[in-house]
């Protein structure tokens, strides 16, 4: 018996749930182009991850935008700011079509310098109140191989729920987001775990449309949402601010455009592509402190886009016919 199966990898700590988060994120992305068919079903290798058959893109550009991203994805998660994170699918003329959403809002709050601290995760099954002389009783770390088989089983529903949707327009782009917590989340001992624009410096992040900003009761901003350049099926890898360049929608008040104060005759635009005309509940993922929700959202103009992208197609043939006829 090998050391490896005496003391098997545990969920033991805030760093830990991160990592296994954003590598579980990449293999996500990876299996979303693929079954959405963004890039050619050609460019993908056959591979397996958490002992489940998965798709990566072999082009290094795809990979390399891809690493960048989710690199930046964690390094605000690391300061605890992330509520979602979501890969955005937009359609030729860059109306979104299609979120798929990651939710870690239910992750542990952990100050940035205590994310190597062991994680104390409650009992729910221990009686209430403890003893007076006694702390809190806990759950052991939790397994990494029972991480793993429910993320297997994500993936599963992953590849059966995507058959439903409907399809896609040709020439489709997208892009990775994040939403940050609002002002009135709070961690242990009062921490402020607010998620703050990351827009300055030489930060990757750039504010997002207003389309993609959740609004505030009465002020028209409420949690901050982040999203990368997207790379368009033409192109591998290029993106839409520059080479794995990401961008983040802005929130209290930094580089979100208008603080939410509409002029007469103005309608904001604020939250217009979100809540889609249709959500696909995919699978909610509990490891311990690792706790996880995953959506699908379909936007409401998804079918109008697939009808002027076929309208397009259709003139484009109309006209090389004359031409060959000419």
């Amino acid at each position: 018996m090998t050391p490896s199966t005496l003391n098997p990898p545990v969920l033991d700590n805030y760093r830990a749930v991160v990592a296994e988060f954003c590598e579980f994120l990449t293999v996500a992305v990876h299996t979303i182009l693929y079954e959405r068919g963004i890039y050619p079903r050609t460019s993908f290798l056959s591979a397996r991850k958490y002992n489940y058959p998965v798709r990566q893109n072999r082009h290094p550009k795809v990979c390399k935008w891809i690493q960048d991203a989710v690199a930046a994805v964690q390094a605000e998660l690391l300061k605890g700011t992330i509520s979602r994170t979501s890969l955005i699918i937009y359609s030729p003329s860059s109306h979104p079509l299609e979120r798929f959403v990651f939710s870690t809002a239910h992750f542990p709050r952990v100050p940035r310098n205590e994310a190597l601290t062991p994680l104390d995760v409650p009992d729910p099954d221990a009686p209430s109140p403890p003893p007076a002389d006694q702390p809190p009783p806990t759950l052991p770390p939790y397994p990494l191989i029972d991480l793993h088989s429910q993320f297997r089983a994500l993936f599963a529903r992953l590849s059966t729920r995507l058959a439903t949707l409907s399809p896609l327009p040709p020439d489709c782009s997208f892009t990775l987001a994040i939403e940050l917590h609002d002002r009135s989340v709070r961690g242990p001992d009062g921490v402020d775990f607010a998620g703050q624009p990351p827009l300055s410096g030489n930060s990757p992040w750039v504010a997002a449309e207003p389309g993609l900003q959740p609004r505030e009761e009465g002020e028209g901003l409420g949690e901050s949402s982040a999203e990368t350049g997207g790379s368009s099926s033409h192109g591998l890898g290029s993106s839409g601010g520059g080479s794995g360049e990401v961008e983040v929608e802005g929130g209290s008040g930094q580089g979100a455009g208008s603080a939410g104060k509409e002029s007469e005759g103005y309608v904001s635009q604020k939250g217009k592509y979100l809540r889609g005309g249709r959500t696909v509940p995919l699978r909610s993922v509990e490891a311990g402190p690792f706790v996880m929700e995953v959506w699908v959202e379909e936007g409401r103009g998804k079918a109008e886009a697939v009808r002027e992208a076929e309208r397009e197609r259709q003139l484009m043939m109309g006209g090389g016919e004359e031409e060959e006829g000419g």
